[in-house]
């Protein structure tokens, strides 16, 4: 009702703030589709004030990120969250595994970091241009990243742990790996089939690796 009558006006531009805080998942998520019906239907601008990282993601073509009162990245869903553009926005969207790494070599093919907090290489097949002994970070989501009970023939971009924990949310899994050097990894696996290999992987040494591409490197 409050919707309707705030449209009733014709605005040009309408401002939702928290709209479907108070409603049961089911309800929200069925709201945000009517949500984005009624928008393009009447091609009337909303501004959306959420906390709901999901929310946002689902209504918005693009979204504002906010960092002490200044916008830090503005961008749409799929580029904020694949390519964000430092370690405040990799952090804040999603979950986020974020090593610091020390460039060891640097060519117009690859770049190669040595990082001292999961005591691995990794290897990102992009040259940036960035010199020796520079300072970074590498970004990568939890879904980029694969599980494995035996090491991979590759160079670099993998390590080996222990499960520490698993939590099984229905649709997909996820692992906490702890490494030798104590560093906890958080890797997520779509429940494709009824049965999970690392299912009942407590306890079992693994392997993690990951594509050099999967991740983004930030220099701030």
């Amino acid at each position: 009702m409050a919707l309707a009558r705030a449209l009733a006006k014709r605005p040009k531009v309408l401002l939702l703030d928290e709209p479907l805080g108070a409603l049961d998942k089911n309800l929200r998520e069925d709201t945000q589709l009517e949500l984005i019906k009624i928008q393009e239907s009447l091609g009337v601008t909303f501004i959306v004030v959420t906390h709901d990282q999901e929310e946002a993601m689902t209504l918005a073509t693009r979204i504002g990120v906010m960092n002490e009162g200044a916008l830090v990245q503005t961008d749409e869903p799929h580029t904020l969250y694949e390519y964000p553009n430092s370690r405040f926005v990799a952090d804040f969207i999603g979950d986020i595994n974020l090593f610091e790494g020390v460039v060891t070599e640097s060519t117009d093919a690859l770049v190669r970091l040595a990082s001292a907090e999961i005591d691995a290489d990794i290897v990102v097949p992009l040259g940036l241009g960035t010199p020796v002994n520079q300072s970074l970070w590498f970004a990568i989501r939890p879904e980029k990243m694969r599980l494995s009970r035996e090491p991979l023939d590759q160079d670099g971009n993998q390590v080996a742990g222990v499960v520490h924990e698993i939590a099984y949310l229905g649709d997909f899994s996820v692992y906490w790996v702890d490494l030798d050097n104590g560093f906890r990894l958080r890797v997520s696996r779509p429940n494709i089939s009824r049965v999970d290999a690392f299912g009942e992987a407590w306890g079992e040494r693994v392997y993690v690796t990951w594509d050099g591409d999967a991740g983004v490197v930030l220099a701030q």
